[in-house]
């Protein structure tokens, strides 16, 4: 199953750039024995964006055919490392050939991309800049691999 991360916002070289490339790197090779993987990135350049509809209609645009969605929000549920590993196995296992993650701008996804999603998730209460979300979900896709994988990076 590809992972794609659609997100508004231009993640230019540095630190963060550095952390997202790395992780989806070893989430890719970590991912590739259990039909989880490549991982990509689509970017939405928010200075062609007026408002957030508009942003939630190109983050819809963007989206693979056929693709299961889960838009980051802070209406979503949370999940443990290890649920968040189950979510990705249980649409790999059925069939799901695609699975695309969306991340909005500064003020959030608007209605469509919530109506749109199949399941909005949630970094917790705290609100995260959107360029941090992307490396704490790129990360989390890594440990996914690594849970699912039964490898050493996750300790319980």
């Amino acid at each position: 199953m590809r992972l794609t991360i659609i997100a508004v916002g231009r993640l230019k070289s540095g630190p963060e750039a550095a952390l997202v490339d790395d992780y989806l790197a070893r989430a890719s090779q970590a991912g590739r024995g259990l039909a989880l993987g490549p991982c990509a990135i689509t970017e939405i350049d928010e200075r062609k964006v007026r408002g957030r509809e508009d942003e939630g209609a190109r983050l819809i645009a963007a989206l693979p055919e056929g693709a299961a969605v889960i838009a980051l929000d802070e209406r979503g549920k949370t999940l443990t490392s290890p649920d968040f590993a189950k979510l990705l196995a249980d649409l790999r296992d059925r069939g799901v050939a695609e699975t695309a993650f969306l991340i909005g701008g500064a003020d959030g996804h608007g209605d469509a991309v919530r109506q749109r999603a199949d399941r909005l998730l949630s970094f917790g209460p705290m609100v995260w800049p959107h360029m941090l979300a992307r490396v704490m979900l790129a990360e989390q896709i890594y440990r996914a691999a690594s849970i699912l994988g039964g490898g050493p990076y996750h300790r319980t």
